[in-house]
């Protein structure tokens, strides 16, 4: 196989970390980013790859990222959206918005947006980390996409998934034609530090306890995510679309298949974060 550049978010632990030594083995260039510089070292330095350290609850981190990535390459086969996290208490970050909205979508749109030009360039495939929450969990209202109400983690973390999937679709109706396909994938239930971490008590409790042995590890995970990567688009997988376990969910939410909600929430999003609609 040639050799692949593919940037992964979310890597300097969990799925991330798992899917860049899966395709370290491969020779393919990896581009890891993460918050942390140590952790993310941790895992770059014995792959070789290159360690890009930003925070995404900081959208001026996101922007110096995107140059960053500029600066060290004109191509990107693969840009694997998969930093994201589920968090227990509601806050609001620098830039104003609800954290796990903004960690989760509004900085790997920023991102993605941000390097276009290059992806298009390139032919590449958007892979985007998503989750079966967005069915049990979310329901997105386009006036209150920060919570502002009564606040639920759970609700949260499945809107922002939700979200995902939307962006998967909006990315494939806007640039499909520019040479960018986009898939959104749902993992599954992966024992990793992403609850354990930040997620509400209950989550906390039991990815910590024994009974997180019925999960998959992250190595698991990782393999749903390579699944797409590797994948043909419009052939292992079709172009837009959201896979749980890799085909399409038996009951899809009924809000992903809304075409003029794709749009209003593309144009919300790039209002978010400042980019033309």
């Amino acid at each position: 196989m040639t050799e692949r550049t593919i940037v992964i978010t979310g890597a300097s632990d969990g799925i991330g970390a798992a899917l860049a030594r899966r395709l370290a083995e491969r020779g393919d260039r990896l581009l890891l980013v993460g918050r942390s510089a140590e952790k993310l070292a941790l895992v770059a330095e014995p792959l070789g790859a290159e360690a890009f350290v930003a925070d995404f609850e900081r959208l001026d981190d996101v922007r110096e990222l995107a140059r960053a990535i500029r600066e060290r390459t004109d191509r990107i086969d693969v840009l694997a959206n998969n930093a994201g996290g589920v968090f227990g208490s509601r806050a609001v970050t620098v830039d104003g918005h609800e954290r796990t909205m903004q960690v989760d979508h509004d900085a790997g749109f920023l991102l993605t947006n941000l390097l276009v030009d290059v992806l298009g360039r390139s032919g590449a495939t958007v892979v985007t980390t998503s989750s079966a929450a967005a069915r049990k969990y979310g329901r997105l209202d386009l006036d209150d996409l920060d919570q502002t109400g009564v606040y639920d983690p759970l609700k949260a973390y499945g809107d922002a998934k939700l979200a995902n999937i939307l962006f998967t679709r909006g990315l494939h109706d806007r640039h499909r034609r520019d040479g960018i396909a986009s898939v959104a994938v749902h993992p599954g239930d992966v024992a990793s530090n992403f609850g354990r971490q930040t997620g509400t008590r209950a989550m906390r409790l039991f990815y910590g306890s024994p009974l997180a042995r019925v999960l998959k590890r992250p190595d698991g995970g990782a393999a749903e995510l390579l699944w797409a990567i590797d994948g043909e688009p419009d052939a292992a997988w079709a172009s837009g679309g959201y896979y749980e376990a890799r085909r399409p969910p038996r009951r899809p939410h009924p809000q992903q298949h809304d075409a003029a909600l794709v749009d209003a929430f593309w144009a919300e999003s790039a209002r978010r974060v400042g980019l033309p609609g």
